[in-house]
């Protein structure tokens, strides 16, 4: 599989990731209001719009590195640093999660959260990050003594 295609395949994943950890949120923040119980004098209100809110700031986020991978994959191209750092915080992030899925979730949501990993680690790889353009002389920047001419 090429680098485009992973690029692709990394998008889809992580705007289906997206759409379910909204998803999920949203069950959670139904149980919450269903329950109407407190959380050390906190009240349930304040529960469900944190959960509602966490919901869709994680989705925001999955959504835009989803986006990143697709231009990623369309123009071909490497990432520039803001999107390079977005990929790898997500490529952080799902490694923690990871660790912490198999003993509070088990081994299935530890492989497919791996799983995701290896999509961001190989797109990161396989594209590499943008150099910045070196200037040249023709460009009006200073030759390379750091001097003038005369």
């Amino acid at each position: 599989m090429g680098r485009r295609t992973a690029a692709m395949v990394t998008a889809g994943v992580l705007l289906v990731e997206a759409v379910g950890a909204v998803a999920i949120h949203g069950v959670l923040a139904v149980v919450v209001e269903g329950q109407n119980m407190s959380l050390d004098g906190l009240a349930p209100d304040v529960m469900v719009t944190a959960t509602w809110a966490a919901g869709l700031a994680l989705g925001v986020l999955l959504g835009a590195c989803a986006l990143v991978a697709l231009r990623l994959g369309v123009r071909d191209r490497a990432p520039g640093g803001f999107a390079h750092a977005l990929l790898v915080c997500a490529a952080v992030v799902h490694g923690v999660l990871g660790a912490l899925a198999v003993g509070l979730v088990g081994w299935s949501a530890f492989v497919l959260l791996m799983a995701v990993l290896a999509l961001l680690v190989w797109v990161l790889v396989s594209y590499g990050r943008r150099q910045p353009q070196a200037r040249t002389p023709a460009d009006g920047a200073l030759p390379s003594s750091g001097v003038a001419p005369a």
